[in-house]
């Protein structure tokens, strides 16, 4: 099980990072939140352990850590925002110079 979810986290970085590396910037968005995914991903692989009694009662047993869910819940806070952010600056480039690719917008290079 282990290894599956290692290759399918190494499989949506590589396409994240596919996605990211592209002209068209909309491709470049969609890159960006698979790749927030993907570290979410990683972050829950990585501190996933197994307890023999839920996180929070006062059962007593091995409890498993609480902190990846913690750090994952905070990073999709905070990718949301940034995606958020990246599609305000896509809709104002898309409406200022009617296209979507980074080769025909002229304004942004000095």
């Amino acid at each position: 099980m282990e290894l599956l979810a290692s290759l399918a986290i190494g499989i949506m970085f590589a396409t994240a990072v596919f996605l990211i590396l592209q002209r068209n910037i909309i491709r470049s968005a969609i890159g960006l939140l698979v790749l927030s995914n993907a570290i979410n991903l990683l972050l829950l692989a990585a501190g996933a352990q197994d307890g023999t009694v839920p996180a929070y009662t006062t059962a007593v047993g091995a409890r498993p850590d609480a902190l990846p869910e913690a750090l994952i819940l905070t990073a999709i806070v905070i990718s949301m925002g940034g995606l958020a952010l990246v599609l305000a600056l896509l809709y104002i480039i898309s409406a200022r110079y009617r296209t979507s690719n980074m080769d025909e917008v002229d304004g942004l290079k000095y």
